[in-house]
């Protein structure tokens, strides 16, 4: 119906599961739990910055979440926006550090963030669940903050050499903009974090190429399988 499944992206060439898989849900609870989410991470990003931007990085961040996970799951299917949430808060993360002079509350904010993301890592990695989909989508939301979200007005910087300082500061973001958007379209950020995108020079374009050529990531990054469970006196990862 829709779900992301591996044996159907790549021996069925079913590449629109990575699409489709973001807007179902496992049950009314989860859907729940993340419309919840997103009002409360998400209403913030389109109130600043319009409906089209914020459609654009739910829309690709779940693709992105959908292409990391596809390259680790191959036994289980998935479904749910949780790239497309982490999207949102890789996209403050990002918008945050260009327009860190313009944010008054900058320890609130990446404290607020970084519980949110605790927490939410720390529910992945409960049978079931799996974090491939939300480091996927952290990271592709990260760069297109840095593409799609714009810099403080003029105004905002309350500055005596404004405008020079302006003028600086945009040609630095637009620096910054090029190089984000060039590692989202070939996608050279290496993954370090977790060796993801299982090569190393993987790319986001690249994770396509390696999801439709049935690429087990796992024989790139053994220890891995943690991220998606870590099995414990309570349960195992095997699916008991």
């Amino acid at each position: 119906m829709g779900a992301l499944e591996w044996n159907k992206v790549v021996h069925h060439h079913q590449g629109w599961r990575l699409i489709t898989c973001i807007w179902l849900h496992s049950g009314v609870i989860h859907l729940l739990a993340r419309s919840m989410s997103f009002i409360f991470v998400g209403k913030h990003v389109e109130q600043q910055y319009g409906f089209v931007r914020t459609g654009i990085i739910y829309l690709l961040s779940g693709v992105g979440g959908s292409i990391l996970a596809s390259l680790f799951i191959r036994g289980s299917i998935s479904v749910g926006a949780s790239g497309a949430l982490f999207g949102f808060l890789g996209a403050k993360l990002s918008e945050l550090i260009t327009n860190w002079t313009s944010h008054t509350d900058k320890v609130g904010a990446l404290f607020t963030m970084f519980l949110i993301v605790v927490i939410n890592v720390a529910i992945g990695i409960l049978p079931h669940v799996g974090n491939f989909a939300h480091i996927g989508g952290f990271m592709t939301g990260f760069l297109l903050g840095f593409v799609l979200l714009p810099p403080p007005q003029l105004e905002s910087l309350n500055l005596p050499v404004a405008v020079h300082v302006y003028s600086k500061y945009k040609a630095d973001q637009n620096l910054l903009r090029l190089l984000a958007l060039i590692l989202l379209v070939t996608g050279r950020s290496r993954v370090r974090v977790v060796e993801i995108a299982s090569c190393r020079n993987a790319r986001f374009t690249v994770g396509l190429v390696m999801v439709f050529r049935g690429v087990n990531a796992y024989d790139h990054c053994h220890w891995c399988h943690y991220l998606k469970c870590v099995p414990t006196s309570m349960w195992k990862c095997d699916g008991t």
